[in-house]
């Protein structure tokens, strides 16, 4: 505003110097004619009525002026004001944040003792742990090496007692080898080894009646068969089958010595001599033990060892020879029992056959008796269902009571007095009696 009326005077310094100027003119312009002066006047005029219409515009600017500057005043006091009253907030802001500040800082610091004190009680909690695990790890460490060490050593010392065992037991094998050899060196010997063998194999697969021992299979004869088996018959005495067992040890070990050292020759005299003492002992086994009809048309050779019994099953046609001329087959081990187990089941077959009439009998007896034991089924199924709904009613509806009334009953806490109190008198608690009670009250 004050650039506005520094303005408005200078136009009218300006006007009234143009005046001025216009007036010099006239006057001037006077002396040369009488008629400039009238325009000299009017310029006069002119100029007086300029300079009054500016000081007309210099009293409204100095009006508009005092009205601005009271203006400014009135608003310069009221943002002073106002600047006062925000200074005042913000010295209470600040006071306000020191407190906070002071308060924080009081906080950080309790809470930093706290911290460091809880730190220092778990870096000592800790420590202490540290050392008892510690203590409790070489403890086990040194048990468990102990223990294993004393599991080491006693391992050891029972390997080692293995060890002089299994020494001690070689010994006996060696010892038990060498008298093998002189039994198989005695022909006698060798005879009972396999009657020994083939007396097992019967004894493990048959019953003892159904096979003989040591008996004379021919009418009116001295020779006796060492194990003759019970083949049943229809309507009749038992058809006995003679086994004999037979080892021709010496041929076979001269055919197993040749064998070894890869002599053909030897090898095939050895096996003639085999095949020969073969035929021999069938035709033994034929003439003195079968005898139909007390026995059967055929008899059957045991030999002890499989290498044995391969050895004449693989010679050409002898087994075929044996059967059509002397009526005699020939057993290994596995032969036998192959043979035995089959007669077994022919023994269970005819037995089968045999009581079939019984086990008709047996089956009509049951099916007469089925209807009455359905019966006595069907009601032993009706008591358990009454006593199924009975119990199911005592689940459920005294079940419910008895929670009823326990509701209001604070249960122990202490386990060992619920058992104290449980072992002492629950064996003499009458729970009917108490659900009687109890119903009682309810109603």
């Amino acid at each position: 505003m004050d650039v506005v009326i520094l303005l408005l005077a200078l136009v009218a310094a300006a006007l009234a110097a143009f005046a001025a100027v216009a007036a010099l003119r006239a006057m001037r312009a006077a002396a040369d004619a009488s008629s400039q002066i009238q325009l000299a006047l009017t310029a006069i005029d002119q100029a007086g009525e300029a300079i009054s219409a500016a000081n007309a515009a210099l009293l409204d600017a100095r009006s508009t002026v005092g009205q601005i500057s009271r203006q400014q005043a009135v608003d310069t006091a009221v943002v002073r004001e106002r600047l006062e009253s925000v200074s005042a907030q913000v010295a209470q802001v600040g006071e306000r944040a020191d407190g906070l500040r002071r308060e924080v800082t009081a906080g950080q610091d309790k809470t930093r003792e706290t911290v460091e004190r809880q730190l220092g009680a778990i870096r000592e909690d800790n420590a202490r742990q540290l050392d008892r695990m510690r203590e409790t790890v070489d403890e086990k460490l040194s048990r468990t090496l102990n223990d294993r060490l004393s599991s080491s050593f006693k391992q050891v010392t029972d390997q080692l007692d293995t060890v002089s065992r299994g020494l001690g037991e070689m010994r006996e094998v060696a010892s038990g080898v060498g008298d093998l050899k002189r039994v198989l060196s005695n022909v006698k010997t060798r005879g009972i080894l396999g009657e020994v063998q083939l007396g097992a194999i019967l004894r493990e697969i048959l019953t003892p009646d159904q096979y003989l021992e040591d008996v004379a299979t021919v009418p009116e004869s001295r020779e006796r068969v060492e194990f003759a088996v019970k083949i049943p018959v229809d309507g009749g005495e038992p058809v006995l089958l003679p086994i004999d067992s037979k080892f021709p040890g010496d041929a076979y070990e001269h055919l197993r010595l040749a064998l070894d050292e890869g002599d053909a020759a030897a090898v095939n005299a050895a096996r003639k001599i085999l095949e020969r003492q073969i035929k021999l002992e069938a035709k033994d086994i034929s003439e003195k033990y079968l005898s139909v009809p007390a026995t059967t048309n055929f008899g059957i050779m045991f030999l002890p060892f499989e290498g044995l019994y391969a050895e004449v099953v693989n010679m050409p046609g002898l087994v075929e020879s044996l059967q059509r001329d002397f009526r005699v087959n020939v057993a290994g081990p596995s032969t036998m029992a192959a043979i035995l187990n089959s007669l077994q089941m022919s023994y269970q077959t005819f037995a089968f056959q045999k009581r079939a009439d019984e086990i008709q009998q047996v089956l009509a007896a049951v099916k007469a008796e089925f209807p009455n034991y359905q019966s006595e089924l069907r009601r032993a199924l009706k008591q358990i269902r009454t006593a199924e709904k009975t119990v199911d009613g005592i689940i459920n509806t005294r079940t419910n009571v008895i929670e009823r009334k326990l509701r209001s009953v604070t249960a122990l806490d202490d386990e060992q007095e619920v058992a104290r109190l449980l072992g002492a008198g629950a064996a003499a608690v009458d729970v009917d009696a108490a659900v009687e009670a109890s119903e009682e009250d309810g109603d």
